[in-house]
């Protein structure tokens, strides 16, 4: 029986719940037998994608000892997660808790957080300021490093010199990922174009293989993505000739002959850190941001497709990015509509939060935000 189909019942009985719990959350984390830590996905946690890598991360939670690890999937970027965030904390105990999708923070994880001041809540990617409540925070990684990786490698496959790129919403990271994605391909060749389609929605198959389609048709021969589960984009792909790079984790297994690389997060660093501390009674940073150099992302091993030339420039471009401090954004850079974006003499290293704001696609992108 999962956490969804139970909630009913466990809301009837919250009232009555609130005040146990409510005790039991004043004792400190390092002196309690066990801790419970809270996941919540948007999406299945078997989706080859998004959710799948923070389950891989939560699975390396429950390794640790004195852990209890509770867990919900399916849970929408509405007031239900206000609803799982409370059932947690009311029901199960949970004093820290990973709600994991984009659209969860503001207002929902900011709301329970000012309403649950001893429960300690980290959120995937909300940009978190000293004006938000001290018990939330927010952490990421510099995946963008990764997508210029995917870029490389698409740069050299490519024939048609058009690329394609599925994605979600025109959110700052997703607009980060694709820039990044077309400048990798562009330090191979300088007349690689990047046609993206914007599908609306972080998981949606049907417009995703409606895009993954459209962009094959305009002569695209490598595709990547930013959506919850790339499953669909990289079987479509496969299935008509394409090439694919890969995002949030593995899917190698979907399309092992047509798989080129992938750019996957690595939570189990990120989740491992902020669980360790908490057992120790340590205070957990509320702005955590990570890349190569600190293991928060990784890239899928290189396909045999690959040629030498491309196996080289991408392996010592990771080394260069793994030292940590890389720029990927540097001018002079204009935007797809020919407005300078980045001066000639500035660049912005990847720890830079100006990134966490970006709003434009740059020259080579065909494509709208709006």
């Amino acid at each position: 029986m999962t956490r969804r189909m139970i909630f009913d019942r466990r809301h009837l009985l919250q009232g009555a719940a609130t005040g146990l719990a409510a005790s039991a959350l004043g004792a400190r984390p390092a002196a309690a037998a066990t801790v419970t830590i809270g996941f919540i996905y948007v999406g299945p946690k078997d989706d080859y994608g998004y959710n799948q890598a923070h389950a891989e991360g939560a699975a390396a939670v429950k390794k640790l000892r004195g852990v209890t690890v509770i867990e919900e999937e399916k849970v929408p970027e509405t007031i239900d997660v206000v609803k799982t965030m409370e059932s947690m904390i009311n029901l199960e105990g949970a004093s820290l808790l990973f709600p994991t999708s984009f659209g969860y923070f503001n207002p929902f994880v900011l709301q329970v957080a000012n309403k649950y001041p001893k429960t300690q809540f980290r959120h995937c990617g909300g940009l978190w300021t000293e004006k938000n409540p001290k018990n939330a925070g927010s952490y990421f990684g510099y995946i963008g490093s990764c997508q210029y990786l995917n870029g490389v490698v698409a740069g050299h496959m490519t024939k048609t010199k058009k690329l394609g790129f599925v994605a979600a919403k025109p959110i700052p990271q997703v607009l980060l990922n694709i820039n990044s994605f077309l400048l990798g391909a562009r330090s191979v060749d300088p007349d690689i174009t990047c046609r993206v389609i914007f599908t609306g929605e972080w998981s949606l198959a049907v417009k995703e293989a409606e895009a993954t389609n459209a962009l094959l048709d305009q002569g695209v021969d490598v595709v990547t993505c930013h959506v919850d589960s790339p499953k669909v984009v990289v079987q479509t792909a496969a299935a008509r000739g394409a090439y694919v790079c890969g995002y949030h984790a593995d899917q190698r297994p979907l399309a092992p002959e047509r798989y080129l690389t992938g750019a996957e997060w690595n939570w189990a660093t990120v989740y491992k850190t902020y669980v360790e501390k908490f057992l120790a009674g340590q205070p957990l940073p509320n702005f955590t941001r990570g890349g190569l150099a600190e293991g928060f992302v990784k890239t899928s091993p290189l396909g045999a497709m690959a040629p030498d030339a491309a196996r080289r420039q991408f392996e010592a471009k990771k080394a260069e990015m793994s030292k940590g401090g890389y720029a990927i954004i540097a001018g002079p850079l204009k935007d797809n509509k020919g407005a300078l974006v980045v001066p000639a003499g500035k660049k912005y290293v990847e720890t830079a939060v100006e990134l966490e704001s970006m709003n434009y696609l740059v020259e080579g992108v065909i494509g709208a935000t709006s």
